[in-house]
């Protein structure tokens, strides 16, 4: 298990994350090894429902998360339809605090698994929130 130091760094943060290819499966691993890390609250630190692999150091369109207690890996995700918005509050390993943002309740995303498999699928309530905040991750927004 290799598990990467959180990046805090608002600056890189922000930075879009290029396209996830075959080569970056390592990366995707590192990314799932420190989720499975921080799914209990340590040091300080609240438990981590979701990752992007900016958080790691890595500019690649990963996402990592827990769909239910499931782990669960995407590579180039991407909203193609959201619905039902309202507003809450999210806090982030990377920064300090809570932040006020919009979110939607049930999107659909389409995303490749490990094995570069292409799937389109729908995700609603918690889930569909850590996705929404780990996509903006990979598109460089901070909350």
């Amino acid at each position: 298990m290799t598990a990467k130091k959180i990046i805090h760094d608002p600056l890189f943060l922000s930075q879009p994350a290029a396209k996830a290819t075959k080569n970056d499966l390592q990366v995707a691993q590192d990314l799932l090894d420190t989720l499975m890390v921080h799914r209990e609250s340590k040091d300080g630190l609240p438990a981590a429902a979701g990752l992007a692999a900016n958080m790691i150091g890595e500019k690649k369109a990963i996402i990592a998360l827990f769909a239910g207690f499931l782990p669960m890996v995407m590579l180039n995700p991407r909203i193609v339809k959201k619905s039902g918005a309202y507003l809450t509050q999210e806090g982030c390993l990377s920064l300090e605090g809570e932040r006020s943002v919009q979110r939607y309740k049930e999107i659909e995303v389409g995303y490749q698994d490990l094995g570069m498999q292409a799937h389109q699928q729908t995700f609603t309530d918690f889930t569909a929130e850590i996705i929404q905040h780990e996509v903006d991750h990979c598109l460089g927004k901070l909350i």
